[in-house]
């Protein structure tokens, strides 16, 4: 019991150090990949219900690829293809260099470019969900496309596909342990560094194991609010 407490302590002797940053990392990662994707999803949310043939077929290729490769694939594409093209195009333009991409900026794109291709389905199925009398209501009014979107329609689509986007945020954390892979000192990454050198295994992923299981309980307390709110509001209109 006094060797685990040891393990687990602050300082030279213990891991907490080790794992509190990765605990940082995770959720810095995840809390960076959110907006990014969530923008990304919803341009391409419109994309899909453009009156243009153009960006409905590229919307529908972006979704079709990034939900069909593995999230793992997509992250060692990024992580290595990207450099090289760069690299590429680089040299193709007479400059001369080597470019690194960070394994944090190569996890925020390779899981927002995932998380965008759902989340785009979840606004889409949003936007379905809100009368087209919404729209034609504003237009009567006499208010401009902008102004229906801002104050009629995003309210209701953010109501609507809160639900959706949350499940979306709890995969999102779990598939942050797949940068583990490419370097970066996440939870999983330094838990099982701690696991390798102490022989540790199942003390060490098991405090992996609760730290993910914390941060889901904690995040759907945070979304169970979010939607009580949104259905506040909704019962008041």
């Amino acid at each position: 019991m006094d060797s685990y407490l040891t393990l687990l302590s602050f300082g030279d002797q213990g891991w907490s150090d080790e794992i509190a940053w990765g605990v940082l990392v995770t959720v810095t990662l995840a809390l960076a990949t959110l907006p990014v994707g969530l923008f990304i999803g919803f341009m391409i949310a419109l994309g899909k219900q453009s009156e243009e043939r153009s960006l409905r077929t590229a919307a529908d290729i972006y979704t079709t690829i990034f939900r069909g490769l593995p999230e793992l694939l997509t992250l060692f594409i990024v992580y290595y293809g990207l450099q090289i093209g760069i690299q590429l195009i680089l040299k193709l333009v007479g400059l001369q260099g080597a470019i690194e991409i960070n394994s944090f900026v190569a996890g925020v794109i390779s899981l927002a470019l995932v998380f965008s291709s759902y989340a785009s389905e979840v606004f889409l199925s949003a936007f379905r969900a809100i009368p087209k009398g919404q729209y034609e209501g504003g237009y009567a009014l006499g208010l401009r496309h902008g102004t229906v979107m801002k104050k009629i329609v995003l309210p209701q689509l953010i109501r609507i596909a809160l639900p959706g986007l949350g499940n979306l945020w709890m995969i999102l954390l779990k598939d942050t342990a797949l940068v583990s892979a490419i370097g970066l000192t996440d939870i999983l990454r330094q838990t099982g560094i701690a696991a390798r050198v102490t022989k540790e295994a199942f003390l060490f992923f098991g405090i992996a194991f609760i730290l993910y299981l914390v941060l889901a309980l904690i995040s759907s307390i945070a979304l169970n609010r979010l939607e009580a709110q949104g259905k506040r509001g909704e019962q008041r209109q």
